[in-house]
């Protein structure tokens, strides 16, 4: 069984991009007007990319006063509205450098972690068979992952690249963070909806230290209702808490080995606790 919407949502993703593109086009006049001798320092400009561009295909270079306007006018327009994956993506990589690095030493510092860091797997339909996925028992993180995709029409070809994140191997880092999300909501038992977006962010913000899910983590539950907001303190928070401190380091995790795995064999392994019932 294929997705009907990965074509749409591969447009979409499309349109992200063009987004994120025009955006940081107009931070960098903004950063480029601000110069004393504008002439020179277009020069300077197209000659400097050719240091950066080799770094990674799609990177964009941007100088420190550029990615600061990123990450004030992202960060505004995330907290206005959290559907906007473009600016939630710019806010992680223009904020995110040394959050990125200490992730990295943590991997390297990890078996796994270092099998991950040197063989970068990358999740999307051009390296798993979502058609597999799907045929697995319903008791696997694979099938979990599967129905996760399927219930809320998501792909994994949805997630945007990484653009302004200066160093190769972090933005491989940042790749996988974003490629795991999802998987982080199938391994946590966690929906998709604002009360399980906040939770997942907590313990991504606790295992990461990204500023961009602190943010989340922060600011989200501004968004909850009356009852939700009581359950999120009481029950969500606290539980979100553990899961973060006591798990194994998630980003360590090669997810790619588990998918035949028994989800409660999974979270075992990984020190998961179960999460808890939303009460409706």
């Amino acid at each position: 069984m294929t997705f009907s919407l990965t074509f749409t949502r591969c447009r979409a993703l499309q349109k992200l991009t063009q987004r994120r593109c025009r955006l940081v086009s107009q931070t960098c006049c903004i950063g480029t007007a601000s110069s004393h001798a504008a002439e020179e320092e277009k020069e300077h400009d197209e000659e400097r990319p050719l240091q950066y561009d080799d770094l990674y295909p799609g990177h964009i270079p941007t100088t420190l006063f550029q990615k600061v306007l990123l990450s004030a006018g992202s960060a505004a327009m995330s907290l206005y509205d959290p559907t906007r994956d473009d600016m939630i993506s710019t806010l992680g990589e223009t904020t995110g450098h040394f959050a990125l690095k200490k992730m990295k030493q943590k991997m390297l510092e990890d078996p796994i972690g270092r099998q991950i860091i040197e063989e970068e797997p990358e999740i999307n339909t051009s390296t798993l068979s979502l058609d597999y996925l799907g045929s697995l028992p319903e008791d696997t993180f694979g099938k979990k992952y599967w129905n996760f995709l399927s219930k809320n029409g998501f792909s994994p070809d949805a997630r945007l690249p990484v653009h302004f994140v200066d160093d190769p191997e972090l933005k491989y880092v940042m790749l996988r963070y974003r490629q795991t999300h999802d998987l982080f909501h199938s391994v946590l038992g966690m929906p998709p909806h604002m009360l399980g977006e906040v939770a997942v962010k907590w313990v991504e913000a606790i295992q990461t230290g990204l500023p961009m899910c602190a943010l989340g983590a922060f600011f989200g539950p501004l968004r909850l209702g009356p009852v939700n907001r009581q359950q999120y303190l009481s029950t969500y928070l606290p539980w979100a808490i553990r899961c973060g401190t006591n798990s194994k380091f998630l980003m360590a995790v090669y997810w790619e080995k588990h998918w035949e795995q028994n989800l409660t064999d999974l979270q075992n392994e990984l020190n998961i606790e179960p999460a808890p019932v939303l009460n409706k």
